[in-house]
């Protein structure tokens, strides 16, 4: 039986995607394998197909479109070719829908236009060595200056897929202690500028499976993270 689940635009687009993976990956995706991550320029190409600007907003530069089914043929197709598109996954299917819940009108004009280009590729830095998935126990600080302009961010962060070419980390730090009643409380996310003195990439992780998607220990010594970039309400991180 035939699906119905796709129409002439999503047929197109697999079309697309199809010629672009036999020509821009099948040929280098063994070189990736080895290396262990697909190169940053790669993402500059997925971005000139619109790849990362069709659930986005006109005007930032997307095509403003509110479905999945595109990402679901990028998948389809990505599946039957064997191969994977690096670490970009997390840009699209995890850093776009924190920028379009969380983020305020101006700082989605200062992100999305870049996020659409590939300009500044995203990704999340949650886990840490010693808490794994207990988010609630994290450790990584953030302390807001006195002058009230920043906040000094300290930690690390582990197992963080996207995070050898990341430009943009939403970071989960902690801004306040735990309270007795909710362990969650505290916790805020920061949008971190991964070029700001004192955050530094540490060993790219090798895997069992996922070969071609990066994945990275990061350390904030003393990190400024200015106001403008806490993303949603402090404490409430969790959520």
């Amino acid at each position: 039986m035939r699906r119905t689940v796709f129409n002439e635009d999503h047929e197109a687009f697999r079309e697309t995607i199809r010629a672009f993976i036999e020509a821009e990956v099948v040929p280098v995706y063994d070189d990736w394998f080895a290396a262990g991550q697909a190169p940053r320029d790669f993402y500059y190409k997925l971005a000139e197909l619109g790849v990362f600007g069709i659930r986005v907003d006109e005007e930032f530069g997307g095509a403003g479109i509110d479905s999945y089914k595109f990402e679901a043929v990028i998948y389809e197709e990505t599946a039957r070719a064997g191969i994977s598109f690096g670490g970009s996954g997390v840009h699209v299917l995890l850093g776009l829908p924190y920028i379009k819940l969380l983020a305020s009108d101006e700082q989605k004009k200062r992100y999305l236009p870049k996020f659409v280009s590939g300009e500044e590729m995203w990704a999340i830095a949650m886990t840490e060595p010693g808490t794994g998935s207990d988010l609630a126990g994290m450790k990584t600080t953030a302390k807001l200056s006195e002058d009230g302009t920043h906040y000094v961010l300290n930690g690390a962060k582990t197992f963080i897929t996207g995070g050898v070419h990341a430009d943009r980390m939403i970071v989960c730090a902690r801004t306040a202690a735990p309270t007795a009643e909710d362990r969650r409380h505290g916790i805020s996310l920061f949008v971190v500028d991964t070029k700001a003195e004192g955050y530094s990439v540490g060993r790219k992780l090798d895997k069992l499976g996922l070969k071609t998607s990066d994945t990275a220990e990061l350390a904030f010594v003393d990190v400024k993270v200015p106001v403008e970039d806490l993303m949603g309400e402090e404490n409430k991180g969790f959520g």
